[in-house]
């Protein structure tokens, strides 16, 4: 059983719109259903959780039911951080899913997941125990000296950017959950799944990336996706 939690629990004030960016409309359609048709096509995946603002809930399964997303299970509320919100939506599957099955974590503003980079994910999971989407990083990381200058640089070829899907064996992302909360560790500021996996003392696993895989934040970020979505209505 391959479970997605797709995590759409934020209010986006950056994108400075009055509505959370996860629902604002491009071309007619929720960003937050362009995310949710991915894990919906996708052969692998089973069924699908979403951790949702409040208030929007009943937004969310309104629309779900307008595009076909019949993948959608659950909807949970999230918390005051970006880890209480997935921290929610694993604890609401405890009762549902065994320990070998597979979670994937995505952001729901990542709306250009494409099938080969959630096949990869599920695969790798399945073959290690986790994996981590990834893609080299391809500019010069200088560290910061005297907040003016630097004399020291991080080779590039050490160096692979990191974000969502990602695939965890339920079991072990449970078991860590519990523990970084009880512990208070990796759960803090800009923390995530993978980070806090790494501050338990996992070992992760690299899976396929895409540059198109962009994180909706601004509105540039928007007009970009927009671009991709008009290239693609023209092949």
């Amino acid at each position: 059983m391959t479970t997605g939690i797709i995590i759409a629990g934020g209010s986006g004030k950056r994108m400075g719109q009055d509505i959370p960016k996860q629902f604002i409309q491009v071309f007619g359609k929720p960003i937050i259903i362009y995310t949710l048709e991915g894990f919906q096509h996708h052969p692998l995946v089973d069924q699908v959780l979403v951790v949702c603002i409040d208030g929007w809930h009943d937004v969310l399964r309104g629309y779900a039911d307008q595009y076909g997303i019949t993948k959608l299970k659950w909807i949970v509320s999230g918390g005051e951080t970006g880890q209480e919100s997935i921290r929610n939506g694993v604890y609401a599957l405890e009762d549902k899913l065994s320990e070998d099955d597979i979670v994937i974590v995505h952001d729901g503003i990542r709306p250009l997941v494409e099938e080969n980079v959630l096949t990869d994910v599920i695969e790798t999971c399945k073959k290690y125990g986790n994996a981590v989407t990834s893609m080299p990083y391809n500019e010069q990381i200088f560290l910061i000296d005297d907040d003016i200058s630097t004399v020291k640089y991080i080779p590039r070829e050490t160096l692979r950017r990191v974000s969502t899907p990602q695939a965890y064996k339920f079991g072990l992302l449970d078991q860590a959950y519990h523990e970084a909360f009880e512990k208070e560790i990796g759960i803090y500021g800009s923390s995530y799944t993978n980070t806090m996996m790494v501050e338990l003392g996992h070992r992760l696993y690299f899976a396929a990336g895409s540059d198109k895989n962009i994180k909706l934040t601004t509105p540039d970020d928007l007009e970009l996706f927009k671009g991709y979505l008009k290239a693609s209505s023209l092949k």
